[in-house]
């Protein structure tokens, strides 16, 4: 990979792909969940939508409209600790692809009918992924609140309704000067690109835009001292689930643990499918670290064990075989075929993954933005190979003795309006 910095501190990682048939371009703007403020909880997630109501020389809604008709895509999502807006489609589009992502850096078209309106489809948004499911939506959206204190750790990334409806375009304005300076964003083109070609349109696009300071640096501290533990009833649930958070080891201070800990996940996993699952106490069971993959947030960062299980299968119950099997993994380690099954199965799974360019783009600038180190999308797999036993070992002990949140999800009305991590309120 190769590297520029412009004038005004926009970073740029070029990935070169000469044998792809396409090109992929992303923007990582350094603010997610984890940026917005007190009392506008869903202010990030609501300026993505933002981000595509036009700009100078871009009309509402063109975006997409001018990347379909070249043949391509492009999306964004919200995290903790970032926001992407990636695009992908043939080489030839790559100019027009730089010029959209940097029309928007320069300012978007913020107006008080497009904040209006995306707040509706915000909250629809959150309908129809968390009120309105039968899951209670996903775990982000309820886990933090037991696990973390402080609102910038625990608070609901998608958004309470009444705060949401609140954000006014002066606060949109502030949001956009404070978080999308180009010197908190990160620019990844992977695929079929020329890169003295691709380096001189970045100058030409993106130059002009105006350096200005970033947010000063958040306090994520967090520490987590005692067991915690909740319950929440979830309207039209069709069964009881648990969700288990831990803090992982800090990514940054070495990686080597926090790999550990992704190994550990998966023979978690398939320990409590044989326990769980195969017998019929659990329909699912499943360990992971991130709440959308791992490495895609700062410390602090969390391992999630989520399983549902049957009405007859007391939550304790599985709490029990989870204490009983980290127990044996932190005396006794995985066998020699668990742990070749587990770093076999990771490294292939996580290189199929990252053949797709649009992920590659979206995880190499993730990485850089978040760890300083794209390469880390080709590293990784290394990373997961090299995992030991005894680091399995360490991992399972570290979960087994350091305090967690526990989450009992079951199905049954509100007793007030609303549930944590869901607009309107708490039960």
């Amino acid at each position: 990979m190769r590297r520029l910095t412009l004038g005004n501190g926009l970073r740029v990682v070029l990935d070169p792909r000469p044998a792809a048939l396409v090109v992929e371009v992303a923007v990582h703007y350094h603010a997610g969940f984890r940026s917005d403020p007190v009392g506008r909880s869903g202010l990030a997630h609501l300026f993505e939508h933002l981000m595509f109501q036009g700009s100078a020389r871009v009309g509402p809604g063109e975006h997409h409209r001018l990347v379909n008709a070249a043949g391509g895509h492009a999306n964004a999502a919200t995290l903790q600790d970032h926001t992407e807006y990636y695009q992908g489609g043939p080489p030839s589009a790559l100019e027009r692809f730089l010029f959209l992502e940097a029309d928007r850096m320069r300012g978007p078209r913020l107006t008080s009918e497009a904040l209006r309106t995306q707040v509706d489809v915000v909250k629809a948004e959150i309908r129809l992924n968390v009120t309105d499911t039968a899951t209670g939506g996903p775990v982000w959206t309820r886990l933090p609140g037991v696990l973390y204190s402080g609102f910038t750790n625990s608070h609901n990334g998608y958004g309470e309704f009444a705060e949401l409806e609140r954000v006014t375009l002066a606060e949109c304005e502030a949001f956009f000067d404070r978080h999308y300076a180009p010197g908190d964003a990160v620019l990844t083109v992977t695929g079929r690109f020329d890169p003295a070609r691709a380096a001189e349109l970045i100058h030409r696009h993106f130059d002009g835009i105006p350096g200005r300071p970033g947010p000063t640096a958040r306090d994520l501290t967090s520490e987590t001292t005692v067991d915690r533990r909740e319950h929440h009833t979830v309207p039209g649930a069709w069964s009881p689930s648990l969700h288990v958070g831990h803090q992982l080891p800090d990514a940054s201070a070495d990686l080597t643990p926090y790999a550990d800990h992704v190994l550990l996940s998966r023979i978690l996993t398939a320990r409590l499918r044989a326990a769980l699952v195969a017998p019929g106490h659990a329909v699912s069971a499943q360990a992971r670290c991130g709440f959308f993959g791992p490495l895609l947030a700062h410390a602090p960062d969390t391992f999630v064990l989520s399983v549902t299980h049957g009405e007859r299968t007391h939550p304790d119950e599985v709490l029990n075989t989870v204490a009983d099997h980290l127990t044996a993994l932190a005396d006794e380690g995985p066998s020699p075929a668990e742990l070749h099954h587990a770093t076999t199965r990771a490294g292939i799974e996580t290189w199929r993954r990252h053949d797709s360019f649009t992920t590659r783009v979206r995880l190499a600038g993730a990485f850089e933005t978040l760890h300083g180190h794209a390469e880390l999308v080709d590293d990784l797999p290394h990373l997961l190979a090299a995992t030991t036993a005894d680091g399995v070992a360490r991992a399972a002990k570290r979960l087994h003795t350091e305090p967690r949140a526990v989450l009992a999800l079951t199905p049954g009305a509100p007793s007030s309006p609303g549930a944590p991590g869901a607009p309107g309120g708490a039960s």
